[in-house]
């Protein structure tokens, strides 16, 4: 390998080969101690070292990175502790999750790292957001990102570049092409020659390096960041560089052609960059032994704390706590004055309050700046707030989402609006194994509420029409908010904006300009997790929420000898059962109603537990009415019979002479 002149210090170019042989020396006790049980996986970057190393050393402490699995440089680059990384790596509390994920599986905001997840694309939409909010901020910092040439085929890598180059962020778009996904070649993973060439489709500047010389990816990088921080563009890195070791240990590498294992094993990036030292007079024989054994005796003296250290000790309070960070509700009450108005119009006047009580509160969406929304909830926001924070979004949900974490990891809030709910299944990757998992995972909370129209009855056909709450009741670490009425609609979305938790808040269209209430002009705030008891009655418990509340409310309306209570759960996670059960102990009997299709619906788990803690106080078998198991027919006569109101009706009678 040629390196070529450099303006390298030669401190620096010390440090380089430390900060080398420091992940490279690490692996090597890893390999041993897998062998042995004493670490459970390990995932290797031996022969990728100048890429982690590089990159980091060219960033600045302040500046976040996005590393994967083979980007040990990374970590140890930034000084974290050894023992830190040995306990995380054996599930010990020393670690960064607490157990509860491995190996590199993490983030820390002490050292600006965000950790990767397994499904590899989501992380290039956080960067894109972590940069985001530094132009927000007005900071002049790069955010670099690692992925392999694997996931570039994902649909997040083409949303991110594209969301990137378009809002002009200084994202550092860093692949390693290390020739094989796990065991795929890259012949069998694209067409294009290089990977950087994709830049071109994005108007994005791009580079090919030679991931195995330290030296070219250091002083290339540095240029890159310096340009970019007055500069602020993405760029796209393609670093060309070789796997040594199977995908994990246990894959091995027998799919690889031992000539191609020889011709890259000559191109390793540390030896040869030893020998280029040695000729310029920056290291020896000497110098090779002292750095060395310093660094063993590290790696040894870290390893024993860590070993020393207890295993974690199990209790099931701290896990369920540690799903959601703790938030603390501060009722803000309604002054006097009100105006009756519309639920569409109260979700306009709670987030447009909202971003007065915030600063720091970005809105993204799809036609939400100028043209205010399909349903014209932030018409004129751009007028009040800029566009800097009421921002259009390319059609690509899943980046936005993704996006939306980026900013609330480095300080900002953040709504995010489906254009309508049933898109949302685009995005659902992120919101179900990033947002949801990351405060569990590793103590990073996701401060981003989604806006989800939704609903039938209005003639929209199978994919504008789903009320598709069910999906994320069912996930920990969400939190799903479905008011009826616009009062509640406006407290609640101010709610949801305060907690620090990711939020999906449901609104349906059908009520948006059907439903009006008076409502208090100023901010005020409701909790979360409180159900209302609407009617009063000793006879029977109807539980519903959404739509089936004003289905509900007709009935009873139509029908006064029905003497029931009703409840509007309002939220669905936290879900208020107290409420319930202590309306079923009074009537005995508990019908519960859903717009969505009845199977494995909230319906089903609220009755679920009734039975469990209730049983003994009920007069009948709970009752559950939802929808039909199909998808949502267009025709108007079709989507009525699909609805439930009218089986509703028929069977609250049965139950009541039942």
């Amino acid at each position: 390998m040629k390196y070529q002149p450099t303006t390298t210090s030669k401190n620096t170019q010390l440090k380089l080969y430390e900060r080398m042989m420091k992940p490279r020396l690490i692996e090597e006790k890893m390999l041993i101690l897998l062998r042995q049980g004493k670490v459970s996986k390990w995932f290797s970057g031996i022969g990728q070292e100048a890429i982690a190393v590089g990159v980091t050393s060219a960033l600045k402490e302040e500046e976040y990175i996005l590393p994967m699995h083979r980007n040990l440089g990374v970590f140890t680059s930034r000084n974290i502790p050894l023992y830190r990384l040995f306990a995380q790596w054996q599930g010990k509390g020393s670690g960064f999750t607490k157990g509860r994920d491995r190996s590199f599986h993490f983030g820390t905001q002490e050292y600006k790292i965000v950790g990767m997840i397994s499904h590899l694309g989501p992380q290039l939409g956080v960067a894109d957001g972590i940069a985001l909010a530094n132009i927000l901020k007005r900071e002049k910092w790069v955010t670099a990102v690692f992925t392999g040439e694997g996931a570039t085929s994902e649909g997040d890598f083409h949303e991110a570049l594209n969301v990137a180059s378009v809002w002009n962020l200084p994202v550092l778009f860093c692949i390693e092409n290390n020739g094989y996904g796990l065991s795929t070649p890259t012949n069998e993973q694209y067409k294009c020659e290089n990977l950087a060439d994709k830049g071109i489709g994005y108007g994005m500047e791009s580079h090919i390096l030679d991931g195995n010389n330290i030296l070219e990816v250091y002083e290339k990088v540095d240029a890159l960041c310096q340009s970019m921080r007055t500069n602020p563009r993405p760029v796209l890195l393609e670093f060309k560089t070789f796997r040594m070791r199977g995908h994990e240990e246990a894959s091995g590498t027998k799919y690889v052609p031992q000539e191609l294992m020889d011709q890259w094993a000559k191109k390793d990036p540390i030896s040869n960059y030893e020998k280029f030292l040695v000729s310029e007079g920056v290291l020896n024989d000497g110098s090779i032994a002292q750095i060395t054994e310093r660094i063993h005796q590290e790696i040894d003296e870290h390893l024993q704390m860590a070993f020393n250290e207890d295993e974690i000790p199990l209790d099931p309070a701290v896990e369920i706590n540690d799903v959601y960070k703790p938030y603390d509700h501060k009722e803000v009450s309604p002054g006097q004055k009100v105006s009756n108005i519309r639920l569409i119009d109260a979700i306009s006047q709670g987030l447009r309050q909202s971003m007065e009580q915030h600063e720091n509160l970005v809105l993204m969406g799809q036609d939400i700046a100028d043209y205010g929304g399909v349903f014209k909830i932030t018409e004129g926001f751009v007028d009040a707030f800029g566009k800097d924070r009421v921002r259009n979004t390319p059609i690509c949900e899943s980046a936005i989402i993704s996006t939306a974490m980026g900013l609330s990891i480095n300080g900002m809030k953040v709504m995010v609006e489906m254009q309508f709910a049933d898109f949302v299944s685009s995005g659902f990757n992120p919101i179900v194994n990033y947002l949801a998992k990351s405060h569990y995972r590793w103590g990073e909370h996701a401060d981003v509420v989604i806006r989800m129209p939704c609903g039938a009855g209005v003639g929209a056909g199978p994919f504008h029409s789903q009320t598709n709450e069910a999906w994320f009741t069912k996930t920990p670490g969400l939190k799903v908010v479905y008011p009826a009425f616009p009062y509640d609609a406006k407290g609640l979305l101010a709610s949801a904006i305060n907690d620090p938790n990711p939020v999906l808040f449901f609104e349906h269209k059908a009520l948006y300009r059907s439903m009006y209430q008076d409502v208090p002009d100023d901010y005020y705030t409701l909790p979360m997790g409180k159900a209302g008891l609407l009617r009063s009655g000793a006879d029977i418990t109807i539980v519903t929420y959404g739509a089936g509340v004003h289905w509900a409310l007709e009935l009873l309306d139509n029908q006064p000898a029905i003497n029931a209570d009703l409840i509007d759960l309002r939220t669905l996670q936290p879900l208020d059962m107290d409420t319930i059960y202590a309306s079923v102990k009074k009537t005995a009997k508990l019908i519960i109603l859903q717009e969505d299709s009845l199977f494995g619906g909230v319906a089903s788990d609220i009755s679920a537990m009734v039975m469990e803690n209730c049983f003994e106080y009920l007069d009948a078998p709970v009752k559950r009415v939802g929808s039909l198991d199909t998808p949502i027919p267009f025709a108007k006569k079709l989507e009525q019979n699909y609805l439930p109101k009218e089986r509703f009706s028929l069977a609250i009678k049965e139950l009541l002479e039942y």
